[in-house]
C-alpha cells in the first residue's frame, strides 16, 4: 500500500497489518472518528457466474471485440438467441 492507500483508522501499510489490527480491535471502539452515510443497494439487479473453457472465451472476447461489444454482452446475446429459437 503506498501512502494514499494508507488505511486511516489502523495506520496499516499493508492488507496483512490491517488484518492484524482489526483481528484485535473492534469497529465501536472509532464512533467517534466515523461517520454516518447514506446508501442505496439494488436487491433486483443479480449475476450469475458459469464456467467457460478458457479457450472458447479467448474466441469469445476476441468475437466481442471485433463487433465492439462486451464479452458479456455478447454471450448474453448469442444465449438469447439460441434459447428464443428452440
Amino acid at each position: 500500500m503506498d501512502e494514499s492507500n494508507k488505511s486511516t483508522l489502523s495506520q496499516a501499510q499493508s492488507l496483512a497489518e490491517m488484518a492484524d489490527f482489526w483481528d484485535t480491535h473492534d469497529a465501536t471502539e472509532f464512533d467517534d472518528q466515523t461517520y454516518e452515510v447514506d446508501m442505496e443497494f439494488d436487491l433486483k439487479t443479480r449475476r450469475h457466474y458459469i464456467a467457460i473453457d478458457p479457450d472458447l472465451l479467448i474466441r469469445l472476447r476476441s468475437e466481442a471485440k471485433h463487433r465492439g461489444l462486451s464479452a458479456e454482452s455478447l454471450a448474453n446475446l448469442w444465449l438469447q438467441e439460441r434459447l428464443l429459437t428452440q
